[in-house]
């Protein structure tokens, strides 16, 4: 269930984007001052990067380490008067709200290898704007697996966003190919981009 952090018109306002970009730089600098391995992920990276889309999807990936992630994170909360979470523990998820901004902006912490790599790394993590993001492949790799399960037209629309601009950036080898020609049978949009991304690695 996709998580809104923000109203709902129908383009992102500038001052939107700053306040989504300004609530993951809050987190992500609690979560480096504890140690704890992170990425964010979902509609966000499009919304942040297109400056012009809302923001339907904002989720942050936490690495799972002697603690379950979400422990972790409430651990490292646990003192901060600008976060407060809530643990739904009927289906096992877990919000952030940061309290900072009015309104409040509330994101979804999901653990490392549920969704995403298993280990976030420089080899998985990029920064744009000063915030970690998974890189381009390791996006399209975790947004197609959530659209084999869910189906999702949000899921639909941010790959097409990201394989259409991004496609050079996309390691073949870590894209199955079977999930892929799946969907580009239901969206031909991603057939040229895929097509490139495939001549590239001469597949």
């Amino acid at each position: 269930i996709p998580t809104h952090p923000t109203p709902s018109p129908s383009t992102m306002r500038p001052e939107e984007t700053q306040r989504l970009r300004q609530t993951a730089a809050a987190f992500s600098q609690l979560l480096r001052s504890h140690d704890i391995p992170h990425a964010f992920h979902g509609n966000f990276l499009v919304s942040l990067v297109s400056r012009r889309q809302l923001c339907e999807e904002m989720v942050c990936i936490v690495e799972n380490g002697q603690r379950h992630a979400f422990r972790r994170v409430r651990d490292a909360l646990a003192s901060s008067e600008d976060f407060r979470t809530v643990f739904s523990p009927w289906t096992n998820r877990l919000h952030v709200t940061y309290t900072e901004l009015i309104p409040s902006i509330e994101f979804e912490i999901l653990p490392a290898g549920e969704t995403g790599p298993l280990r976030l790394t420089r080899h998985t993590v990029m920064k744009i704007q000063g915030v970690p993001f998974l890189t381009i492949t390791e996006y399209v790799r975790a947004k197609l697996n959530s659209w084999i399960i869910r189906r999702l037209d949000l899921d639909a629309h941010d790959l097409l966003y990201v394989l259409a601009r991004y496609w050079n950036s996309v390691d073949a080898n870590r894209i199955s190919d079977t999930d892929m020609n799946v969907f580009v049978h239901e969206n031909p949009e991603a057939a040229p981009p895929w097509a490139a991304i495939r001549r590239k690695y001469d597949l």
